[in-house]
């Protein structure tokens, strides 16, 4: 059995990998000695070149900050090898490890997933899970390897999708309870009580990154998966049409029981309305381009829409 103290490494990017570190900054049981994390980035409209949100939570507790532009670079490999760690926590890293580095910690690399495992592997499981329609998923902690999220699993949690489930939303709650997972699944390889289980070859489905063209919105679906795609893609990268000339970003959407034709667009007392295969659907947030956020119809009756103008 290990002791209290036990030396790791944590490697996570995003928001969505906060709570897992300030779970294990917390624990008695784990001393993080340091963190892994992508490379200070430009971003904002002020163009300002930021640190990551877990670079920011390492700084605030004087933990060291490590930002490889490549995870294989030998000075890397070495100080990582010098850190010792006895096992290596991941949420949201953003890089393939190599073998070099899998291989350092003696009880290996635990990454917690946003998905159950075989399901939705690769980079975008939340936005997958909600855009397919699931009913259910969860979180997964497994043991990283070369493969594509495709480690034997220590442990899970599951999580029900919401009918107004944004992936921000859903990603909130997974990151929230899948940190719970993660220490537990870290005390249990501590203490030699839990061993990983192969994953199903049965179920299998992939998540790849989701690109801004694929967050375009397709008005000749049905108004329940426009729903579903919308939310999937909420906040990040954002569900988005054009109208006109016009490329505005879509909030979430609701249908209603009228019908229009696939993108046609109808602006009444009661919304904003556009068409789809099904029913149309009332739009109640609109963002244009280069713009704030703001209410539908407002901005439809301040635009003053041709007649012709249509949604694509």
């Amino acid at each position: 059995m290990w002791v209290a103290d036990v030396r790791i490494v944590f490697a996570g990017t995003p928001e969505p990998a906060v709570p897992s570190l300030e779970r294990l900054i917390r624990s008695p049981r784990h001393e993080v000695v340091a963190v892994i994390t992508r490379p200070d980035a430009v971003a904002g409209r002020g163009r300002k070149v930021v640190r990551s949100p877990i670079g920011e939570l390492a700084d605030s507790h004087g933990i060291e900050v490590l930002t490889p532009e490549r995870p294989s670079e030998p000075e890397f490999l070495a100080h990582l090898t010098d850190l010792a760690p006895e096992c290596a926590p991941v949420v949201a890293y953003g890089a393939l490890l190599p073998q070099k580095v899998l291989d350092i910690p003696v009880h290996g690399w635990v990454n917690l997933h946003f998905s159950l495992l075989p399901a939705w592997r690769g980079a975008a499981p939340v936005q997958a899970a909600i855009g397919a329609g699931d009913d259910m998923t969860g979180a997964s902690a497994f043991r990283l390897e070369a493969g594509m999220d495709t480690g034997p699993v220590y442990g899970v949690v599951t999580e029900r999708i919401r009918d107004t489930d944004t992936a921000g939303d859903l990603l909130g709650r997974l990151a929230d309870s899948g940190a719970v997972l993660l220490e537990s699944v870290l005390d249990g390889i501590e203490d030699g009580a839990i061993t990983a289980v192969p994953q199903s070859a049965d179920g299998v489905s992939h998540a790849p990154k989701v690109t801004v063209e694929a967050a375009r919105i397709r008005w000749d679906r049905t108004a329940a998966v426009v729903g579903r795609h919308v939310r999937s893609v909420t906040p990040a990268p954002g569900a988005w049409t054009t109208i006109g000339d016009l490329r505005v970003k879509v909030g979430p959407v609701t249908p209603t029981e009228e019908r229009l034709e696939p993108g046609e667009i109808s602006v009444t007392k009661s919304g904003f309305l556009i068409g789809t295969s099904t029913v149309a659907v009332r739009l109640d947030r609109i963002q244009p381009q280069g713009k704030k956020q703001m209410a539908a119809l407002d901005w439809a009756r301040g635009a003053r829409l041709d007649a012709e103008v249509r949604a694509q």
